[in-house]
């Protein structure tokens, strides 16, 4: 086990992931919530304790503190609003400096993993950072050629080849050469959560993988070139699968991952079958970084509604990572 502390940054201060955080932490012994350093805002922490009638302490991280009380790297941002559920191109600067923050600690070696609570694609696009979320930024950050975003959950885990683009462009985008190397990096993944054989299923594209062409031709010549790449290279892998039955397949336990070719066609089954369990986890940096898998909820912030469910399954995914090889 790591000794370097889990870093969670807290998101969009006008979200509910500061609630989200605290609620987690809380709900663990002091023991367990000495692994964790929040980076954020500290008064916005103050407000998410009160919104959720928590009596916790907290205190500068690396400082003498009361047993239990919970860590946090306090980063200024000026102009934040000072209310929850409110769109502000402050907060989405806020968000990007916590997670620049927590990327320079984990790429010095100062940190073991990082758990990032939501942030809002709108808010962080008025302050000028133009991402089209968290996996494309951490990739700019760490300097990564490339990164995947994977959804875990109990029973079914699904690796994308392309995520926040259009339909159109994701087509293009599934490239033998983009397939191969998806399966590829799941195949090393699952093998270092412990699969040594890791079962992969590769989606189809079209409607039942375009029939012999009837529905076009995609998984012919984009899709079945880069699973059989990949299967000369001595990988578990089937496919393409028709999407509308692989899935199922997976979540009754015929396949450890499911590589899906775009972002609804990954994203529906999990949100469906695991929707306060599943993590996102990236894969391909040069660090290692998960999340929760629900936006900012801005309808709700601020009130203690936010259920932190997802935020424990995110935590408790880092510390697996933490625990094992790099």
């Amino acid at each position: 086990m790591s000794d370097k502390p889990i870093v969670i940054t807290m998101g969009d201060p006008s979200g509910v992931g500061p609630e989200v955080t605290v609620k987690a932490l809380a709900s663990l012994s002091a023991a367990d919530r000495a692994r964790y350093a929040v980076i954020g805002d500290r008064p916005t922490l103050e407000r998410a304790l009160a919104a959720c009638d928590l009596d916790l302490a907290l205190a500068d991280f690396g400082t003498a503190a009361p047993d239990g009380a919970l860590s946090v790297i306090h980063v200024p941002v000026d102009g934040l609003p000072g209310t929850f559920g409110t769109l502000s191109p402050a907060c989405g600067e806020a968000a990007f400096r916590f997670i620049e923050r927590a990327v320079g600690m984990s790429m010095q070696g100062e940190a073991g993993c990082i758990v990032t609570a939501p942030i809002n694609k709108a808010a962080l696009n008025a302050a000028g950072h133009h991402y089209d979320g968290h996996t494309g930024m951490l990739a700019h950050l760490t300097g990564a050629k490339s990164s995947w975003m994977l959804l875990a959950s109990p029973t079914l885990n699904v690796l994308h080849v392309s995520t926040h683009v259009s339909l159109r462009d994701a087509i293009g985008r599934a490239t033998p050469e983009r397939v191969l190397e998806t399966i590829r990096t799941g195949h090393r993944h699952f093998q270092r959560m412990g699969v040594e054989n890791p079962r992969i299923a590769v989606a189809g594209i079209n409607p039942h993988c375009g029939e012999d062409g009837l529905f076009g031709t995609e998984d012919d010549t984009q899709i079945a070139p880069g699973v059989e790449l990949a299967k000369a290279e001595g990988i578990n892998v089937e496919g393409p699968i028709p999407a509308d039955t692989v899935y199922h397949r997976a979540n009754t336990g015929a396949f450890d991952l499911v590589i899906a070719q775009y972002h609804d066609q990954g994203h529906i089954p999990i949100k469906l079958i695991a929707f306060d369990t599943a993590v996102n986890v990236s894969l391909g940096l040069p660090i290692d970084r998960c999340s929760v898998d629900h936006g900012t909820a801005f309808d709700i912030a601020g009130t203690g509604k936010a259920n932190h469910v997802n935020m424990l399954a995110a935590l408790d995914y880092a510390g697996r990572l933490v625990a094992g090889p790099r």
